[in-house]
């Protein structure tokens, strides 16, 4: 048996899988995170990863007669790109600074001309050049800087290390030349480790701990957004990733001849010898369980607020929602916009409202598969996977809106059925991670866009984005009055 263990933003899971692919059981457990005093500003307090894990296999554990004594493997993925500083004992001295922290901007851009690339205040180079030049205290006491996966990783078998997805993603973590050139001591920078690959064993100490038992090997999972890809199959060419949770993540395997464009995001795809394009929307999920909130929906009951939804028209009487509430990433790049409702009036209720959140993914999805069309890229279907995937209206709405089909996958946890990928390559059950997907991933459900909707959605997205380039001033000027005093 195989445990595989994913930590999101907002949610962790896990599950037990024979080797054949059978799941046994998936466990969840929710995360909250903490924004700071700047709405760009966003944490998590690394405990309530080591809990989570905790939490998710004590419950894997009550699956089976034997509880964990079985496992033969253990693989681990998780959000990023985060950055956690610890100790020379592994234990953190501050918050995990998430991948949605916008903090790091000023850094970002004086690090650009040095480097002579871009480099988005998400990644993890901005971030320590802010701690360095802000708790210049923490950056000294700094032993090792960790992401999620990495964290978890070394508590289990007590090596440390970087995980690197593909070739050329050092560019995007970190590597030698860079660190030089910045300044930064290449000493507190963990030696990368291939994704997939055995980086120790179960120690005895995390055995006591979690229940798995000491000496399986530990496999290096990595960041999410990569295993959803390989656990949605999104590994031939043409083939798109929607991974909804609290982002929206358009990935798309293709080839590496489409002009370089800044508004998207150009990376090695773990399949050579294709390229991921991907553009990463900040908060459109989040945007959900926000209105969720508001409107008094329970954080679960994902379904009672996507049929208040349905119970609207489509295009919400003519109402659009910007989801702009962490800033924006793909392809607006833009930490100043904020959320904003375009056309609210006296003849709009509560419905309209939550309509009008539901469709502002789909606009944001097209906002961005837009622009890969554009540079020459096709897009052939979305396939789509997240706690909200499997709600066949909100995927019909992104269907309409995006022109594109949806693809459903049988299995909907991508991360986890990733990481079942990555370990039984590794173990050598499969030659290869394309390989493993191509036999593991199915689809279980399709939504064709409904052309009965295609002019008002067509009108409506040519307002969504002349509405942002509209409100670009005001977007800035209320960014100053937001940012907190000295």
């Amino acid at each position: 048996m195989i445990v595989a263990i994913d930590i999101g933003t907002t949610s962790a899971k896990a599950a037990l899988f024979e080797r054949d692919g059978t799941c046994l059981g998936v466990e969840r457990e929710a995360i909250r995170g903490i924004i700071g005093p700047n709405p760009i500003e966003h944490e998590i307090d690394p405990r309530s990863w080591i809990e989570a894990m905790g939490r998710l296999l004590a419950a894997l554990s009550t699956l089976m007669p034997a509880g964990l004594k079985d496992v033969e493997c253990v693989v681990v993925s998780g959000n990023g790109p985060t950055l956690l500083p610890v100790d020379e004992g592994g234990k953190p001295l501050h918050n995990a600074i998430t991948w949605m922290d916008r903090r790091a901007a000023e850094e970002s851009e004086l690090a650009e001309p040095i480097l002579g690339r871009s480099l988005d205040p998400a990644y993890n180079l901005p971030k320590v050049l802010w701690m360095k030049a802000h708790r210049p205290d923490l950056y000294e006491r700094t032993r090792w800087f960790s992401s999620c996966p990495e964290f978890l990783i070394a508590r289990l078998c007590g090596n440390w290390i970087s995980i690197l997805p593909a070739e050329g993603y050092q560019a995007i973590i970190w590597d030698s030349a860079s660190l030089r050139l910045l300044d930064l001591d290449e000493r507190k920078f963990p030696p990368f480790a291939a994704l997939g690959s055995i980086v120790g064993q179960v120690t005895r100490l995390a055995s006591e701990e979690t229940g798995l038992p000491q000496g399986i090997p530990v496999v290096a999972g990595g960041p999410d957004f990569i295993v959803s890809l390989i656990g949605t199959a999104t590994t031939k060419l043409r083939r798109a990733c929607d991974r909804s949770g609290t982002s929206e993540g358009i990935n798309l395997c293709w080839n590496a001849s489409v002009p370089r464009d800044p508004r998207l995001l150009f990376m090695p795809h773990v399949i050579a010898p294709y390229e991921n394009i991907s553009g990463v929307i900040s908060a459109t999920g989040r945007a959900v369980s926000w209105c969720m909130d508001l409107v008094g929906i329970g954080k679960e009951d994902h379904d009672d607020f996507f049929m208040m939804a349905a119970g609207a028209p489509a295009g919400a009487k003519r109402l659009l929602f910007l989801p702009y509430l962490a800033g924006e990433r793909a392809p607006l790049w833009n930490p100043d916009a904020r959320g904003v409702f375009v056309g609210l009036s006296l003849s709009h209720g509560k419905g309209d409202m939550i309509r009008a959140v539901a469709e502002s993914a789909g606009f944001a999805m097209r906002d961005v598969i837009d622009v890969m069309e554009s540079l020459g890229a096709q897009v052939d279907d979305l396939r789509v996977t997240g706690q909200p995937a499997g709600n066949a209206i909100w995927n019909q709405m992104k269907a309409d809106i995006t022109r594109k089909p949806i693809l459903v996958p049988a299995f909907g946890e991508a991360e986890l059925l990733g990481d079942l990928c990555l370990a039984l390559v590794a173990l050598g059950e499969f030659p290869s991670i394309g390989a493993a997907a191509e036999r593991l991933v199915s689809i279980k459900e399709e939504f064709l866009p409904d052309d009965s909707n295609r002019a008002l959605y067509d009108e409506l997205f040519s307002i969504y984005r002349a509405s942002y380039t509209s409100l670009l001033p005001v977007f800035g000027r209320l960014a100053a009055l937001q940012a907190p005093s000295p």
